[in-house]
Order: structure tokens, then sequence, then C-alpha cells
């Protein structure tokens, strides 16, 4: 078997691809608590997204945007590969990933509050 090292081509794709799944999993339970004190009544929901005001909120929330556009600019670069006849050439290839993450990323805060 072989490892993964930082000397392979898409190395750093795959890793930030992995990385970019994690925080997205760890934001899951905090959205289905949202979710779930939307179940409790306005009051309750009212009271929970007092939380996301704090400016460090904000922040992490900026965060995850870029973290969901990324992990979907480099999820459709694995299907290009895997699907495609087409061979990447790696720092091109992840360099449109980040700019592509990037631009969608910029575009959903920008249209955000």
């Amino acid at each position: 078997m072989m490892r993964a090292s930082h000397r392979q081509p898409g190395f750093v794709a795959a890793l930030l691809h992995r990385l970019s799944g994690l925080a997205l999993a760890a934001f899951l339970p905090l959205h289905f608590l949202a979710l779930a004190s939307a179940l409790r009544g306005a009051d309750a929901l009212d009271s929970f997204l007092a939380v996301t005001r704090n400016p460090l909120v904000k922040a992490a929330e900026c965060g995850l945007v870029l973290a969901l556009s990324l992990h979907m600019a480099l999820g459709l670069r694995v299907l290009v590969i895997e699907w495609l006849p087409w061979r990447e050439r790696t720092a091109a290839a992840v360099s449109l990933c980040l700019g592509a993450a990037l631009a969608v990323g910029l575009a959903f805060l920008l249209n955000g509050p």
C-alpha cells in the first residue's frame, strides 16, 4: 500500500478536500441544534440566533461558507479525474479549484446581510 506524501501530485488538493469536509461535518451538530430550537418556537430560535451576532461567530460563518465552496470545487475536481479521460495538471487544477471556491464563497458572502 502506498502512503500519500506531500511530494505526490494532488496531495494539497486532497488534504484541503478532507479538511474542508471535516469542517463541514463539525458544523452539522450546530445546524441540527438550530433546527431543533426552531421546532421549540420563535423565542427559542431567537435566543439561539442571538449568539450569531458575535463577531467570532460571524467570522466562523464566513469560514464555513468558504469551506463549503472549497469542498464543492475540489469534489468536482475528483469527479473530473475519475470520470473523464482528462488528467490534471496539478498546480493548475488546484489553483483553478481554489479560485473557483473563493469566487463562489465571496459571492455568497456578498449576498448575505
